[in-house]
């Protein structure tokens, strides 16, 4: 079946699929976002991009913008990074505490709350202007030049952060932490309120798919060590204490965000994004992963 009929298809099948889930409201400026709200794009490396829904409507990517943190790092420190960071599924909540003092200060991994802002931590070391750096890059990524910032998000979740806060100071006792907490929750609550639309965030995962490479300008941005890299670890961390279970419904490496999102890569072939508001138990958006699970059944192509 083509491409564009199986999104078509799965669009009209999950296009009442509501009323199962809850929107984002413990950061009051997603509780106003339209729970119904729906849109899938896919984006080849042949250069197509197909949608359908509300494809152009930019919403908050929240935690997957980790994905884009964690791959300017990690190109830069390599192996040097995972020193300060485990490669392992956590198997608890993204904000959790519980295993940090256990494992004295080192995150399980990139993708919970602790480990990503270790990132950004590490982030601010390399990159002076680091809002400015992020932003750069997903432009970059993406093609589209005025993405930017919800600056009322980002404030939203400022107000919100004592966990986050909690997380960073504990990590800090440790010693994995080197910038001041402040200056690291203010970064990090910019990069999760990042809005963009499924198409734009379809088109700038394919460096995911390319091996490293922006496939519309022909530049590496990562190396393909880093590439398999990020894409295994989204495969294994990228849902949180959902990710075994999206592995065995999906068999695609992805990265969901409280804002309803959810990316996901096909390596060598395409990228898909997901935007439904409403979340299931473990903060993820419970059709967009019906819709990818969908995706690869109808496709008949996953990565296993």
């Amino acid at each position: 079946m083509e491409l564009k009929n199986i999104i078509n298809k799965i669009f009209s099948e999950l296009s009442d699929y509501t009323g199962h889930g809850q929107v984002a409201d413990y950061i009051p400026a997603l509780s106003s976002v339209k729970r119904d709200s729906f849109a899938i794009s896919v984006a080849t490396l042949d250069g197509n991009v197909i949608s359908a829904g509300d494809f152009s409507e930019r919403f908050s990517i929240q935690s997957i913008s980790k994905v884009f943190t964690l791959a300017m790092v990690s190109r830069h420190l390599g192996d040097k990074l995972w020193e300060s960071v485990g490669r392992e599924p956590s198997g608890t909540a993204f904000n959790s505490l519980i295993q940090l003092e256990q494992e004295k200060g080192i995150p399980r991994n990139p993708f919970i709350n602790s480990g990503a802002l270790v990132i950004t931590d590490r982030l601010i070391d390399l990159y002076p202007d680091s809002k400015r750096a992020i932003i750069d890059f997903v432009r970059e990524l993406s093609g589209v030049k005025d993405i930017g910032y919800d600056k009322s998000v980002a404030l939203s979740e400022l107000e919100t952060s004592h966990r986050n806060l909690a997380l960073a100071n504990f990590i800090k006792s440790f010693g994995n932490i080197h910038n001041k907490v402040e200056d690291i929750i203010d970064v990090y609550c910019n990069q999760c309120s990042i809005s963009m639309s499924t198409e734009e965030l379809a088109k700038s995962f394919l460096f995911l798919a390319s091996g490293g490479v922006i496939p519309t300008t022909g530049q590496r941005v990562c190396g393909p060590r880093s590439v398999k890299r990020l894409n295994a670890l989204m495969l294994t961390c990228g849902l949180y204490n959902e990710s075994g279970d999206f592995a065995f419904r999906v068999g695609m490496p992805g990265k969901s965000g409280v804002g309803g999102g959810i990316v996901a890569v096909i390596p060598n072939k395409l990228s898909i994004a997901v935007w439904s508001p409403e979340l299931n138990s473990n903060g993820n958006s419970y059709r967009g992963i019906e819709t990818l699970e969908r995706f690869t059944t109808e496709l008949g192509i996953s990565v296993f």
